[in-house]
């Protein structure tokens, strides 16, 4: 994987998600998701699963939105390449979640096809806090 493509695009898609979940539109992150694409996250919690479709992680990404009460934000860290397209990286976010400041650490392990994000499995550094941030 080129290192610089790679980098676009996840910047695109954390400055699209960052601009949708403080309230903006979902549709700008259309562009950025292949039409079949899969979203898993784990845990134990009222976002957990695996979301298949752009609908489905769109509708995905607005009760994350909705859960925040659009405080969620992203705080892109580093990123790993190697070789196919596969794409590691390491994400904070934070959300005011019933009051509550809460800030968790994550990787995103993405694949890309081409300009566009085809999957995206989220793991979480410590999961039992991440369920219960997003209980």
């Amino acid at each position: 994987m080129d290192r610089p493509h790679a980098l676009a695009v996840l910047q695109r898609l954390h400055a699209a998600q960052n601009a949708m979940y403080g309230g903006g539109d979902v549709a700008p992150m259309r562009e950025l998701l292949c039409e079949d694409i899969v979203w898993t996250i784990p845990g134990h919690n009222a976002i957990a699963g695996e979301y298949r479709g752009i609908d489905a992680v769109l509708d995905y990404f607005a009760r994350r939105r909705e859960i925040a009460g659009g405080t969620f934000q992203l705080h892109p860290g580093d990123v790993l390449v190697g070789e196919g397209d596969h794409v590691a990286a390491l994400v904070d976010g934070s959300a005011c979640i019933d009051g509550v400041e809460h800030r968790w650490s994550t990787v995103g392990l993405y694949r890309l096809r081409g300009a566009r994000i085809a999957e995206c499995r989220l793991l979480a550094f410590d999961q039992a806090a991440f369920d219960a941030v997003w209980g």
